[in-house]
């Protein structure tokens, strides 16, 4: 198999991981890395020795070499512009969720990726947790025969709440529930959401950006099948990056319920207290393995290049993603449910409620 240059621009938590997990793998031959802060730069650049790293993405856009990209950058508001001129230079590329921050957006991206005809993809890494992958395979060999309902419960600590709350304005929906949307949908296939109600709760995070605390959303599917997802950052700081996920799927022949809360590893120091290793939603590198999902997704999109493969997540699927949890925003906003696809009423209502004239806390 050949391999190819790879670059990640981005080398935060999630870019950092990308990067050291291409750094160990054969099918890449020379790695690239851009960061715009000078000391994460060299820290990333000693642990994984790169061909190259600057401060300037532009320079990875220009680097014919360059196959393949993962887009790991923060704020969100990033996204667009530095995929876009990806995708335009025709390389291939992995990017973070979410896809973009205007529908428009993710339209012009899904259009050049297809025009220039290069996978692109976004980084729903959940889709790599075995339990998911389990309950795909128990839906579709008809184990639990027709599926009635699906409910997740996903919890993150406060610190990392706050610290993603504190780079962007999106909600729970959009910034965590966002990844049980995701694997929900493509564990339902080929079903589709056509109404979407949302409630939300203030509580700690109110006070770091008008954020929700948690937000609790109810999605109708095209053939009745009712989803139920809650999300919430505003667990006691614990482990650095805990999160917690409780799954029920119930059939007419079956059910199924995963232990996703990451109790199963318990360290208990004097120094620190109570602590969760392994807990993280992406993962973390573990001695000579990984522990998680980013590790493998990170690898299989590679492998999806290299072997022209389909992509696990679709931009188009990312897209409905989008606008499901942009529902659930306009939806708690208005305290009534919204159709999917989104009418120009919505529409308009949106374009309010990100102007501000439109709050969920009047």
């Amino acid at each position: 198999m050949r391999t190819v240059e790879v670059a990640v621009i981005g080398t935060g938590w999630c870019g950092g991981i990308r990067a050291e997990t291409l750094s160990r793998s054969a099918l890449v031959d020379k790695l690239h890395i851009c960061e715009v802060r000078p000391d994460r730069l060299a820290e990333v650049k000693a642990l994984t020795n790169p061909a190259t790293a600057t401060t300037d993405y532009q320079e990875i856009v220009r680097n014919n070499n360059i196959e393949v990209v993962y887009i790991s950058t923060a704020p969100e508001a990033t996204h667009y512009p530095i995929a876009r001129d990806c995708l335009k230079a025709g390389k291939h590329v992995l990017l973070e969720k979410p896809i973009a921050m205007e529908l428009w957006e993710a339209d012009e991206l899904i259009g050049i990726a297809m025009q220039n005809q290069v996978k692109f993809t976004i980084g729903y890494s959940q889709r790599f947790n075995p339990k998911i992958a389990y309950a795909k395979k128990k839906i579709q060999d008809g184990t639990l025969g027709r599926v009635v309902n699906v409910m997740v419960s996903r919890h993150l600590s406060r610190s990392l709440g706050k610290k993603i709350a504190q780079r962007v304005k999106l909600s729970p929906a959009a910034m965590e529930s966002t990844h049980d949307l995701d694997f929900v949908f493509w564990l339902l296939e080929p079903a589709k959401p056509v109404r979407v109600y949302s409630q939300g709760a203030y509580g700690y995070m109110q006070d770091v950006n008008g954020s929700y605390d948690c937000m609790w959303t109810t999605v109708t599917m095209d053939n009745g099948m009712l989803v139920v997802i809650g999300g919430g950052w505003n667990l006691p700081p614990s482990y650095p990056n805990y999160c917690a996920t409780w799954i029920e799927i119930t059939g007419t022949e079956g059910a199924l319920i995963l232990d996703d809360t990451q109790r199963d590893n318990w360290l208990n120091t004097m120094s620190e207290g109570t602590r969760f290793p392994m807990s993280t939603m992406p993962g973390e590198q573990v001695d000579h393995v990984f522990a998680g999902q980013m590790g493998p997704e990170t690898l299989h999109f590679l492998e999806s290049v290299l072997l022209d493969r389909p992509v696990m997540v679709s931009p188009e699927h990312a897209r409905m993603v989008m606008h499901a949890y942009t529902a659930a925003d306009l939806s708690a906003a208005l305290n009534e449910p919204v159709d999917l696809p989104l009418s120009n009423r919505s529409l308009a209502a949106i374009a309010d409620m990100k102007s501000g004239l439109l709050d969920p806390a009047d």
